[in-house]
């Protein structure tokens, strides 16, 4: 951009190429630039009576022609001599350029030794080490790293985990393939492919090189990824688009993608490439600096004509590529052309040649001129004030120097005649998101832009972006249907991925979770394990809730052993009124009546204590449940010890100068069964003070059982009570064993005998049997143990005396039964 005095006229001026070939579509960037200065020209409120005028220099996509254009800047006009005022001079006060990084940074190399700004309009790839060049420069799109980040929360968000990257064979491409690679793995994304294009100088070396890889694209693009990411400016797109025309001429397969594609590029064509299909690209999702419409620029489009501005260097050259026709007598392609009109229609234009619609780059460029504007402003207000505006609007612009714009560049923020508004933040990019767009082609070779999305750095983390899934249209080979790119299937729930070794890590196998594990998601890395209070389904896709479990009442084996335990307690009871009733009957009392009696309430309760084990478990029951029984049956069974000495005793006590009838009599028996009663007494409230069982709930026993338990508290001293019974069974037993044969009527060692050796097998299979359950089936065991116990000793003491006393009363007589021992 150049400063002028008032009054002086725009004027443009470009060198064309040798070859007459140029890009039809980038022309819109001069008339945007063309549309902007005039506008501004126009406004009374932004530089009045201030007229701007600028030139408009060609790079030709080659460094030396960048150096040159940007040193002819620098020198006099109409003479190249950079750096001396030899005559009246051009006083340019800013750049706008370029389209791609190469030439930006080229125009920054010596830009920056003026410190002279410089906007660029298309996206600045920094290459590693020109970090200095950033002083001078101004980006209108946002960092590439946004793009970066942006690409990755689009494959996330479509679950692509295998893809192909697409970049130029240059410096750019080097630097994109080394920044984005190690992310896309930290995000769990693999790379398939890396394609390589060349960057294109000349149409036939293009063809040459794509002839000579043939075979190497061919492999690369068949390839089961569905997604590439292309990252080129517009000459290596022009590349692609080459290889994708060559196609059928080479033997190469038709390419059916989903191209995701940084704001860079655009679709254009050379004139030459009006008819080359764009099929390809059906489905396209692009990014695009945020644009909008500003009034009037269609309005200006149509006003367009050859004869448009003298100073036009360009019109001549786009029309005819555009319009495919001659406007002289010149030879386009080295073809003679019809005859241009002049009338021609710029929206008959096929769009990859021409857009009636502001680019997202002329959009920037629009902007460029508008924030070189308002920084002339800001410093023209700053210089004169207010009051002296009128007297010294010329004066105060005589002096400005390139370099004082960036103070002001830094801090600068308007609102355009489109509405949106324009900063730079610190690092001199714009404040500005993306719009994702969806390109839909047609077969004429015509296409569309939709936006699907939007990416807004303002806003927080999670709503960065938005993306409309049901308004993209993907390519006609996908059916409508989201494409899948990923190296394999999908692990569905209950699966988990296994690593295949020698490749990367998206392929994988899937594997059935282990058992007691689930995986609820696709391709999850390792199968977890339910929370404690569930449990894995068939399937094991997901957890069920476990469910109480606990020996009930209500349940048929806890009715079944509580009927049991209350049939055999009534059962005592009877026993016990039979005895009472015949209480003064010889076979009563020849068998130590109040022993017997002793005996028989033990085992009532004894049979009732197993309702203790029945329900849902408390602190109470937990507490006396195993001190209940162990005393009760320590009772019993101290009891028989005590029938089976007196027997013993009264046999000895006979033999003539016995020492043992002292010793006959009630007191030894009771003696026997308190001393014998009160050391289990003892174990039990030892148990009870140290560490007493509580209520518990047993949830990894069972796989889809929660087992709410009494939890022993004290293992050892729960065997301690059990091994305190059972050796008070076992001397029972032996004691009973040698008095069973003992000359007596109302001998009843040899029942006792009986008794205690099922009483002792009883308990005995029980341990076993006890360690190997869980939940209500190791208490239904136990409960099982002790009715069957009490039950033995009931039936193997007392059923022979019933049947006498019931059933046989003419045996129960005194003199009966010593006539039959005589």
């Amino acid at each position: 951009m150049v400063f002028k005095t008032p009054n002086n006229r725009l004027t443009l001026k470009m060198d064309l190429n040798k070859d007459g070939l140029s890009v039809p579509k980038n022309y819109q960037h001069n008339l945007a630039l063309a549309f902007a200065v005039k506008e501004l020209n126009e406004n009374p409120n932004i530089l009045p009576n201030i007229t701007l005028g600028f030139h408009i220099l060609n790079s030709y996509y080659l460094g030396r022609m960048t150096f040159k254009a940007s040193l002819s800047l620098l020198s006099s006009q109409h003479r190249f001599v950079p750096n001396f005022k030899c005559d009246a001079q051009n006083n340019p006060i800013a750049v706008i350029g370029g389209l791609e990084s190469e030439t930006s940074a080229n125009i920054a190399t010596l830009l920056r030794i003026y410190k002279m700004p410089q906007l660029t309009y298309g996206s600045f790839s920094l290459i590693e080490g020109n970090t200095l060049l950033l002083d001078s420069i101004y980006q209108m799109v946002p960092n590439e790293a946004t793009q970066y980040m942006t690409v990755i929360r689009l494959l996330h968000h479509f679950k692509w985990t295998w893809i192909v990257l697409i970049a130029a064979d240059d410096d750019n491409g080097d630097t994109f393939l080394k920044i984005l690679m190690p992310v896309l793995s930290e995000n769990g994304i693999c790379v398939n492919f890396t394609v390589r294009l060349p960057k294109q100088t000349y149409l036939q070396d293009g063809v040459e090189v794509f002839a000579k890889q043939r075979e190497y694209f061919t492999v690369y693009f068949q390839t089961k990824a569905n997604v590439c990411f292309l990252y080129g400016e517009n000459s290596s797109v022009l590349s692609l688009r080459m290889l994708l025309f060559l196609g059928p001429f080479i033997s190469f397969p038709p390419v059916h993608k989903v191209w995701l594609i940084t704001c860079h590029w655009d679709f254009e064509s050379l004139s030459f490439q009006r008819v080359w299909d764009i099929e390809a690209f059906h489905g396209a999702i692009s990014f695009a600096v945020h644009s909008n419409q500003p009034p009037g620029f269609q309005t200006f489009l149509q006003s367009l004509s050859p004869s448009w501005a003298k100073g036009d260097g360009f019109i001549q050259n786009f029309w005819e590529q555009a319009f495919s026709c001659s406007l002289g007598n010149l030879d386009v392609h080295g073809d003679n052309k019809e005859m241009c009109t002049g009338d021609e229609k710029l929206d008959s234009i096929p769009k990859t040649l021409f857009e009636m619609s502001m680019t997202g780059h002329s959009y920037n460029v629009y902007n460029a001129v508008y924030a070189a504007a308002h920084v002339l402003h800001s410093i023209y207000i700053f210089r004169t004030g207010r009051r002296r505006m009128e007297e010294e609007r010329t004066l105060g612009f005589q002096n400005v120097q390139s370099w004082q714009l960036h103070r002001f560049l830094r801090s600068i923020m308007f609102n355009n005649s489109a509405g949106d508004t324009v900063s730079f933040d610190e690092n001199g990019e714009l404040r500005v998101g993306f719009d994702i767009t969806n390109w839909v082609t047609f077969p004429n070779g015509s296409f569309m832009r939709v936006k699907v999305g939007k990416l807004d750095l303002q806003a927080p983390q999670d709503e960065k972006l938005t993306i409309h899934d049901d308004q993209i249209v993907w390519h006609r080979t996908f059916n409508q249907g989201v494409p899948v790119s990923v190296c394999n299937e999908n692990c569905w729930p209950g699966y988990s991925r296994k690593k295949k070794e020698g490749e990367k890590f998206c392929c994988y196998d899937c594997v059935p979770c282990p058992e007691g594990m689930i995986s609820e998601k696709k391709d999850m890395d390792t199968c977890v394990k339910c929370p404690p209070d569930h449990y894995p389904n068939h399937h094991q896709n997901g957890c069920v809730p476990k469910y109480i479990s606990f020996l009930s009442y209500k349940e048929p084996l806890g009715t079944l052993l509580a009927t049991f335990a209350i049939f055999f307690s009534l059962v005592s009871v009877m026993v016990l009124g039979i005895f009472v009733k015949h209480q003064d009957s010889p076979i009563v009392k020849a068998n130590n009546r109040n022993l017997t009696y002793i005996l028989l309430i033990s085992l009532v309760h004894c049979f009732l204590s197993s309702l203790l084990f029945i329900g849902q478990p408390g602190k109470a029951t937990c507490l006396l449940r195993q001190t209940t029984f162990g005393i009760i049956f320590s009772i019993a069974i101290s009891s028989v010890l005590a029938k089976t000495l007196t027997v013993v005793l009264a046999f000895m006590s006979t033999r003539p100068g016995s020492r043992m009838r002292p010793l006959v009599g009630k007191r030894l028996a009771y003696s026997v069964i308190f001393s014998c009663s009160l050391l289990q007494v003892g174990i039990c409230v030892l148990w009870l003070s140290t560490s007493p069982p509580f209520p518990d709930r047993d949830m990894l026993s069972m796989n889809d059982k929660i087992i709410l338990e009494c939890n022993e508290g004290s293992t050892a001293m729960f065997y301690c009570v059990l091994g305190y019974m059972g050796f008070l069974a076992t001397v029972g037993f032996v004691v009973a064993f040698f008095a069973r044969k003992l000359p007596d009527t109302f001998n009843e060692a040899k029942f006792i005998t009986f008794s205690l050796l099922l009483f002792c097998s009883v308990w005995l299979s029980f341990i076993p049997t006890y360690l190997s359950t869980k939940g209500k089936s190791m208490v239904a065991v136990e409960i099982f143990s002790i009715l069957a116990s009490g039950a033995g000793l009931l039936a193997c003491i007392f059923s022979p005396k019933c049947y006498i006393i019931v059933l046989k009363p003419e045996l129960n007589n005194k003199e009966i039964l010593i006539k039959k021992k005589k």
